[in-house]
């Protein structure tokens, strides 16, 4: 029996001892080295699985879907995507063609999901199509599906906590060959392209994600199995259902603050073919395969992502061979490239740790079977993607997954290359002085705050979604989710902004609070990773308490925020008794003064932001 043939059976003989949730982290383990067909096999068992048997420590994440047809059978392989990367599953499907109805009028399980997949497809256009029919026909059947998914998007995403993800719609040739001329098959092509044009823009509204069925299928994925379509009313392929429950998998990991960060990469039949220790800096080789990876890691790092190599080399020839005329990537494309004898394991820590970066933030890439295998064993947090076989196949091996997947870029995504880049020249200047006071006062830090306003509403979500360490309650709030707040007239919502002597930060952080007459509640306080330490957080607490009478303010712990749990309390604030979860503290205004190395700018934080 072979591995994966093992880990299934494994599997199946956890479910059978009804153990699947008291030995979910075994369990998420082996559905992480399952391949994608054996994962649809297991489907059926991980959707069973009962989240509140789940111990503490797992993400759990809702996910409802609805759509045209039968969507019933997209709830197995969305269970197996969210298992493998360690999330609960909480999944359900509505009923038959119901997808108009459940957005007009939405259950309550809908509105609170984290996810809400609509699964479109042709019949969505052709059900209300007479035959015969003209292009023309569908031309304005199309437009009036699209309006009509507009409107109940603007509805449901009004209401809703998460996000609404709808599919582009598959053209089968079954209705394309129905034309005899191929003039008006152009026609029909065109039209149907424009209509998903139209749904595509749709991703421009908050909460809302389009996910564009065009690439998949270009891939070679059959959109139905004609079998299943006629006598069950089910339109998609189960390939096509797993490979939107790929993509749900992505997006679920970025609902809950999972998604990666850095992208670290070996060099030699990696980046390039051969050994450099072996045929130096002019005989390695970036062929048609390797700088197409390449390419694909430049355009990645434009994104955001942040690059750095660990390579088992010495420095002096990795730096010429990274600047030979063959290379697409460069030294300077790299936060730290790292070319030692040391064991990867231990390079990768202790990058982690010099970027302030978790473990769970990187995405290790690599030839050698043995060095994979050894950061996967040592490391379990950093996601391993071993390079294989044929170099043509690098570049899918390493996009299957979209580990840096995000429902939208920020300003700061883009600039978060350079700001970790300031970062390194920070510690700099940290080594370079003798006390952390000369070291904060030659740092010249400037924080901003301010009421928020619409614009910065898609970073406000985003830093919600993200904050593991600092995050006085890790609560996750959806972009409409934030943009209630600023409607809510009793709710404060304050944007915490920073820059210093190496560069602007960007919004960094927020206070999250409800008035209640003259008293505050803090429900929330969060601040990004990198600028803590600074005193920013005290500075912040500070002006915010001064807006308020009396401030009760939240803690509720985490796996990863537990080095906050005294923040509160060092600050003045005192434990008073509660019913919810968590700690609740109070504070009369007596929180130490803002540090005399910031220069603080705090708009009226009682003002209302206007939109």
């Amino acid at each position: 029996m072979g591995q994966s043939e093992g880990d299934v059976a494994r599997l199946v003989g956890i479910a059978r001892a009804g153990r699947l949730a008291a030995e979910f982290d075994a369990v998420v383990q082996v559905v992480a080295r399952l391949s994608a067909e054996d994962r649809i096999r297991v489907g059926p068992l991980l959707a069973k699985i009962d989240p509140g048997a789940v111990p503490p420590g797992f993400p759990e994440v809702s996910v409802v879907v609805t759509g045209a047809g039968t969507v019933g059978a997209a709830v197995a392989p969305i269970a197996a995507e969210l298992v493998r990367h360690g999330l609960v599953p909480r999944c359900a499907a509505t009923g038959y063609d119901t997808y108009l109805r459940d957005l007009a009028d939405p259950t309550e399980a809908m509105l609170a999901a984290d996810v809400t997949l609509c699964l479109l497809d042709a019949q969505v256009v052709f059900a209300e199509v007479s035959t015969p029919w003209q292009v023309e026909d569908v031309e304005a059947t199309a437009a009036r599906a699209v309006r009509r998914m507009s409107e109940l998007l603007d509805r449901f995403t009004e209401r809703a906590r998460g996000l609404v993800v709808i599919t582009t719609l598959p053209l089968p040739r079954a209705h394309t060959a129905r034309l005899v001329d191929h003039r008006s098959r152009a026609r029909l092509g065109a039209v149907w392209r424009r209509a998903n044009a139209d749904l595509l823009a749709l991703a421009e509204r908050p909460g809302v994600v389009v996910l564009d069925l065009d690439p998949l299928l270009g891939d070679g994925i059959p959109a139905t199995d004609q079998r299943l379509a006629v006598h069950m009313g089910l339109h998609y392929s189960p390939a096509l259902l797993a490979a939107v429950a790929r993509e749900v998998g992505h997006l679920a990991r970025n609902a809950v603050g999972r998604t990666r960060k850095c992208l670290v990469v070996d060099l030699d039949d990696t980046l390039w073919s051969g050994v450099l220790g072996e045929v130096g800096p002019d005989g390695v080789e970036v062929g048609p395969a390797f700088a197409e990876l390449q390419k694909v890691i430049r355009q990645l790092g434009a994104q955001g992502v942040l690059l750095a190599v660990a390579s088992k080399n010495d420095p002096g020839p990795v730096a010429e061979a990274l600047a030979g005329r063959a290379m697409v990537l460069r030294a300077e494309d790299f936060v730290r490239v790292s070319a030692s004898w040391r064991p990867k394991p231990d390079v990768l820590a202790e990058l982690a740790e010099d970027l302030n970066l978790g473990l769970d933030s990187l995405v290790f890439v690599d030839d050698n079977a043995a060095e994979c295998g050894m950061v996967a064993r040592m490391l379990p947090d950093v996601r391993v993607v071993e390079l294989s076989g044929d170099p043509a196949g690098h570049v899918a091996a390493l996009l299957a997954d979209g580990w840096f997947d995000v429902p939208r870029l920020s300003a700061e995504d883009k600039a978060r290359p350079a700001a970790y880049r300031a970062d390194l020249e920070r510690r700099e200047l940290r080594a370079g002085v003798d006390s952390l006071d000369d070291y904060l006062t030659a740092l010249d830090v400037h924080v901003d705050l301010a009421v928020a306003t619409p614009a910065d509403v898609p970073r406000l979500s985003q830093l919600t979604l993200r904050t593991n360490q600092f995050t006085m309650t890790t609560t996750r709030l959806s972009a409409p989710e934030v943009a209630a707040l600023l409607d809510d007239p009793d709710a404060l919502v304050v944007a915490i902004r920073s820059s210093d002597r190496f560069g602007d930060n960007g919004l960094v952080g927020a206070v999250f609070g409800r008035r209640v007459g003259d008293r505050l509640r803090l429900e929330n306080f969060l601040l990004s990773c990198r600028v803590f330490g600074r005193g920013i957080e005290t500075a912040c607490l500070s002006l915010v308490v001064a807006t308020a009478t009396e401030v009760e303010a939240l803690y509720v712990p985490s796996a990863r925020n537990g080095g906050f749990a005294d923040f509160y309390p060092s600050h003045g604030f005192t434990p008073v008794p509660s019913d919810g979860p968590g700690t609740l503290y109070r504070g009369l205004g007596a929180t130490p003064p803002v540090p005399a190395h910031l220069r603080v700018t705090a708009r009226d934080l009682t003002e209302r932001a206007t939109r």
